[in-house]
Formats: structure tokens, sequence, C-alpha cells
């Protein structure tokens, strides 16, 4: 990977979580399980992060860690006219302050943080689910669309700590954008 452009970036929350909490139908309500708001995760190459439901399982090899950018959650909660929401609710393993993520899909970036260096592959976006009505707010599932994180597959070991860090991404990015929804046009095939 060419690590072309360096965008200081903070991480906000680590989210690791054994089991789903958001499957059945979301007027039973959400099932109780483990959260943490971990200080640190430990990525595994091809696995995702150590102690977390994706880890290692095969249908989700090359979307095992969910980035967010938190700001998405805040222009969501303006544009809906709430208070703050908890972005440990949308589930997302990886909340980052100051990066637009959109960019990255098909991309292979670092994120660098206490000196360690972990790389990921860009997947497909993570679409929201009909839960964030149920969790967040109602309109949270539709304001999601386009701004619900980007699904990424780790290639290296390595460790992540909350705080400063640094993104290293081989295209441009506008940091500004992060909260701005993204439309993805449809790949025409031949």
């Amino acid at each position: 990977m060419v690590k072309s452009y360096r965008y200081d970036v903070e991480i906000v929350h680590l989210l690791v979580s054994p089991e789903h909490a958001y499957f059945g139908r979301a007027k039973d309500g959400a099932a109780d399980v483990p959260t943490a708001d971990a200080d640190r995760v430990e990525l595994v190459a091809g696995k995702g992060i150590v102690g977390d439901r994706f880890f290692g399982k095969a249908a989700h090899m090359d979307a095992a860690v969910t980035l967010f950018a938190v700001e998405a959650l805040e222009s969501i909660a303006s544009d809906l006219g709430v208070g703050p929401l908890d972005p440990l609710l949308t589930r997302r393993n990886i909340v980052l302050r100051g990066a637009e993520l959109a960019p990255l899909i098909g991309e292979e970036f670092a994120l660098e943080s206490h000196g360690a260096l972990v790389r990921l592959r860009g997947g497909r976006p993570a679409h929201p689910c009909a839960w964030m009505d149920k969790v967040l707010t109602p309109g949270a599932h539709a304001a999601m669309r386009g701004r619900g994180g980007l699904r990424c597959q780790p290639l290296s070991d390595g460790i992540l700590h909350r705080g400063p860090a640094t993104l290293l991404s081989p295209v441009p990015l506008q940091p500004e954008l992060a909260g701005t929804a993204t439309v993805l046009r449809p790949t025409r095939l031949p």
C-alpha cells in the first residue's frame, strides 16, 4: 500500500461484543448482551477483532470490522432534531472522529495508533438496519442510509487504542465530509 495521505483522527470508541444484540424483531427489544467500550482492541489479519461476534466467521471475513464516523451520528441527530445519540448503539466497532470513509471502499489503508499500524481493506458500506429506529430514535434508519460506516477486512495483526490516531490513505479524503450521506451509484454490468 502506498501511504500517500495522512489524516489526524481520533478513535472515539472501540466496541467489542461477543454476541449479536439486534437479531429478531425490533418490537421484541434488543438482546441483553455484554458489550465493551474498550480502551484497546486486538485485530488479527483475516479474522477481525479478538472477542467480537464476527471474529473468524467465514461469512464475515471480508467485513469483520466496521468503521463509523461519529460526525455522521451527530449530523443525523441534528437532521432529526434530537439530542446526542449514543454511538455504541450503532454496534460499529471503531468509531472515528475526522475520517471521511466512503472513498476507502475497495482501498487498502491503515490506522496508526500508539505507534502500531493496522492495515485494512475497505469492503462495502455498512448499511443500517431497522433496529436503528428503535435503539437510536425514530427516523434514524432512513437518516443513516449512506452514512452507516464501512465494513473492512483486517490485513495485518495489531492493536488499536482509543485516542489520537493517524489514518493513512492511498486516496485523498475530505474529513469535513465525514457526516455527509454518500449516494453510491450502482455499477453497470456489460
